[in-house]
């Protein structure tokens, strides 16, 4: 049965410009305001080692100076609006997000359209976010948490675009140059397949009408198509890592080995049980076990990525440095027993009412809203999603979480990575 009070096919409108963009407008007119997402095809899978961090640098700078406004006129008009605007790279696409007053779409879509399509890339802005960009590598550097994860990264994924830091490294940002930012923009910045959802108080026919007069002439007749990553090879017994950071008090653990993507038949089995197993009531099996009970860790819950690629399944803890032996063998103890033992029916039901009952505090806002309507096109996962959602989660049962389970953990062939003070490693 559907959940009608969800937007779905009856009240998303979906319009297709000629240029190849795909719009997603829902009608919400509980407030005057607007919320505004977009997706262009133009993400880190196409870079190398040798130049990580292009696409995160050249999304960066879109908003740093345009053919009509400098990057201090173009915050300054946002800040007198109270209108926000923000533009992103992330693994296989980049894109922006923006909210404002319904009396202010018109100056945040013509900033969009100026960012997006009409970006010049000064100098003096690039060397400015280089410089920033390096302080966070230095940061990360310095940071026993991130380094786990980097070092989780590259040894799941070897030879793989998801073994690549997206932020760069201390190695390939200097080496970045403007060609090279203005290179990766004419091949991959464009309309096809890109996406637009909007979620506001405004009309259908104005917005189609507003984007169609923005966006309608936009062309870039030698866009490349970036193409989905490949499978990841699973890991082969324990493959362990460390990363010695010996001035730190504490470590961290990451542990895991590649997923499925989004759109995997049976994703949805996959998550809801990693939902019991590291996520629901104090991060599920994982934080009851090595958190509440044996007290080992400061934090300790898993998580399953997805994507358009085959991203991770990782279980992460933070501990004190005599706890990482003990809290990596109690983690893979969860693993085993969510793979070997079927599940109880009450706390499979527990977890569907958590998954159920949180989806409708995600879509409160606008940009809420706008964000799972964009995901829905990317994703393909259909207008009636969000209407189908709760039966689709309560129609899970216990044999589909013990198959989930079985087909995408290893308590035996994991990789794990430990950062933090010599005496943990």
């Amino acid at each position: 049965m559907k959940t009608n009070r969800f937007p779905g096919q009856d009240s998303i409108h979906r319009h297709v410009l000629d240029n190849g963009i795909t719009v997603l407008v829902y009608e919400n007119w509980s407030s005057g305001t607007v919320s505004i997402e977009g997706v262009v095809r133009a993400g880190a899978v196409v870079e190398t080692r040798k130049n990580a961090g292009l696409a995160n640098f050249s999304a960066d700078l879109l908003m740093r100076g345009t053919r009509k406004r400098s990057f201090d006129e173009i915050y300054e008009v946002m800040e007198s609006a109270g209108a926000g605007v923000s533009f992103g790279g992330s693994r296989h696409t980049s894109g922006f997000s923006g909210h404002s007053l319904v009396e202010d779409f018109d100056l945040v879509l013509d900033i969009i359209i100026e960012a997006l399509c009409h970006p010049i890339f000064p100098e003096e802005q690039i060397e400015r976010l280089r410089g920033q960009m390096i302080t966070g590598l230095q940061m990360r550097a310095n940071n026993t948490r991130q380094m786990a994860w980097l070092t989780f990264q590259e040894t799941a994924y070897p030879d793989h675009p998801y073994g690549r830091s997206t932020s760069g490294y201390l190695d390939s940002i200097p080496d970045i140059s403007r060609d090279d930012i203005v290179d990766f923009y004419n091949r991959y910045y464009g309309p096809r397949d890109m996406i637009i959802g909007l979620v506001g108080a405004i009309s259908t026919d104005e917005v189609l009408r507003k984007l169609e007069s923005a966006f309608g002439n936009w062309r870039n007749d030698s866009q490349q198509v970036v193409g989905l990553s490949p499978d990841a090879v699973r890991p082969s017994g324990l493959l362990r890592r460390h990363v010695p950071m010996p001035d730190k008090h504490q470590a961290d653990i990451v542990l895991g080995l590649p997923g499925p993507r989004r759109s995997a038949d049976d994703y949805l089995d996959a998550s809801v049980m990693n939902t019991i197993l590291g996520v629901f009531g104090m991060m599920g099996r994982i934080g009851q076990n090595v958190r509440e009970e044996q007290g080992l860790a400061y934090y300790a819950s898993s998580r399953l990525e997805g994507g358009l690629g085959p991203g991770p399944w990782t279980a992460t803890a933070g501990v004190a440095p005599d706890k990482v032996d003990q809290t990596i063998e109690s983690i893979r103890h969860e693993v085993q027993r969510i793979m070997t033992e079927v599940v109880n029916p009450e706390e499979l039901a527990d977890s569907q009412a958590y998954r159920t009952g949180s989806l409708p505090l995600s879509l409160e806002t606008n940009g809420g809203l706008v964000d799972i309507i964009t995901d829905m096109e990317l994703y393909n996962l259909g207008l009636d999603y969000l209407q189908e959602y709760r039966d689709t989660i309560n129609s899970i049962t216990v044999e589909r979480i013990h198959a989930a389970a079985q087909k995408y953990l290893s308590a035996d062939d994991l990789v794990i990575t430990v950062s933090g003070p010599v005496e943990a490693l």
